[in-house]
């Protein structure tokens, strides 16, 4: 290919998009690893690159976005994710960089089977065809859906949001510009749509579209599951908790609540719920919060939090707190009477998605990472360390709360099925039949 438009046709409707980025998986399902690392590299190249022209149109869509949060339609949380700076792109960079490092996931072998002489089973990884990705405000979605999708060997539709137009559509004009260099990868491998009207469009495909994948809040994943028939990856909420057992570590439990909250606070991973044990409460809660107000988070508290520490400025919490994702410096405080209660309260408010336990217990800690259902749960360590480049995947797709296929952040192992491949030398099922049935060996193979 030769026109970068070839590759992010702006004048084609939903079903021609479809329709293109279909064929195209099935011609990107066999192209070489070492040209798809080829592409990517090119493509964190060429986001150094084009590092001006991309915070240039940054810029421009912060800009207006702050218009809007000032009147109220736009929320702090996604302000914050919209704006890119040195750093991010650098960080972007890195993570195509880091997919580009990592093993094809497709065309692996899982297992080999010996049904008979000259009768091999072998069950191989492909990828799963043509992905929909709608996500909010994060430019930096496109670069990690970009390249793991291309890596694993799928085509990809984008749909980002309104507030991040100009982010979006400069960081695809580097992956256009990447593409167009190499023959290899067929048009259509990587498409963009921009109207929100055609979004329902999208979900209306399931002929053509295999997976689709929100990346946002509540509303938007609740409104692309309620829209389609096609199988939805994600996770709705990020409601996580910190529980602060008996036996934790004074520094240590402050350390990881305060990162936990702070370190991003817009994210999906950060705490929302801090559950302290009645006797860890009795020997630090009122410095620990005491920590937090001053970093500036607005505490709610239950009613046995606000009479241990009546110093402290706490808003009273309500039923709708515990289920609440504040998504900025926000956070529920509720004393518990042992780790049964904890462990009741993560289950019955938690979104299923990020958990920590602090402890020195060992028991306590495994009881925790038993009993609580999550994609994540972690002892002694933050739940922002929930995110596929910290897990080593390079980056990641999304989050998924699901309990079947992906679960936990997406990579490169979530973007991928697999096939059944018989290798045989003229059998049939009737030799296998009947009253003198040969018999199947069922042997596995290395």
């Amino acid at each position: 290919m030769t026109e970068e438009g070839d590759f992010l046709e702006r004048n084609m409707g939903p079903v021609e998009i479809a329709k293109r980025a279909r064929l195209a998986a099935r011609r990107l399902a066999s192209v070489s690893s070492e040209t798809k690392d080829l592409v990517l590299r090119k493509v964190a190249d060429g986001i150094d690159a084009a590092r001006d022209a991309i915070l240039e149109a940054n810029r421009a869509d912060v800009l207006e976005a702050r218009t809007t949060f000032e009147e109220i339609s736009l929320s702090g949380s996604l302000l914050d994710r919209l704006v890119l700076d040195d750093v991010k792109l650098r960080a972007m960079a890195e993570g195509v960089r880091a997919v580009a490092a990592l093993p094809d996931p497709s065309g692996v072998v899982l297992s080999r089977t010996l049904l008979d002489d000259g009768l091999v089973l072998e069950k191989v990884t492909c990828p799963i065809g043509v992905l929909a990705v709608i996500f909010e405000s994060r430019p930096d979605a496109v670069t990690q859906i970009g390249s793991l999708a291309l890596k694993s060997g799928n085509a990809a539709i984008l749909k980002g949001g309104r507030e991040s137009a100009r982010s979006t559509a400069a960081l695809l004009d580097v992956f256009a510009k990447a593409l167009a260099s190499f023959p290899e990868i067929p048009e259509g491998a990587l498409s963009s749509v921009a109207d929100r009207a055609e979004v329902d469009a999208l979900l209306a495909l399931d002929e053509h579209i295999d997976l689709v994948i929100p990346r946002g809040g509540y509303d938007l994943v609740r409104h692309v599951k309620a829209h389609t028939r096609i199988p939805v990856l994600g996770h709705a909420e990020g409601v996580c908790h910190v529980y602060v057992d008996r036996a934790a570590d004074e520094a240590m439990a402050t350390a990881i609540v305060l990162d936990s909250k702070l370190q991003y606070s817009a994210a999906c991973n950060a705490a929302e719920t801090l559950l302290v044990h009645r006797d860890a409460a009795a020997r630090f809660l009122v410095p620990l919060l005491s920590r937090l107000i001053d970093a500036g988070v607005e505490l709610r508290a239950c009613e046995a939090t606000r009479s241990l520490a009546p110093s402290v400025p706490l808003s009273a919490a309500t039923e709708d707190d515990w289920r609440a994702e504040y998504g900025g410096p926000m956070l529920a405080v509720r004393i518990v009477d042992s780790l049964d209660e904890a462990v009741d309260h993560v289950n019955r408010y938690g979104s299923h998605h990020t958990e920590a336990i602090v402890t020195a217990d060992a028991a306590a800690a495994e009881a925790f990472l038993g009993r609580v259902d999550a994609a994540g749960v972690f002892h002694n360590a933050s739940t922002r360390f929930a995110d596929g480049f910290r897990y080593g995947f390079g980056a990641e797709v999304g989050i998924s709360t699901s309990r079947i296929h992906a679960r936990g952040p997406v990579g490169l192992d979530g973007l991928v099925t697999y096939k059944y491949l018989l290798r045989g030398s003229g059998q049939i099922v009737a030799t296998y039949s009947g009253e003198n049935a040969r018999p199947f060996q069922h042997r596995t193979l290395s």
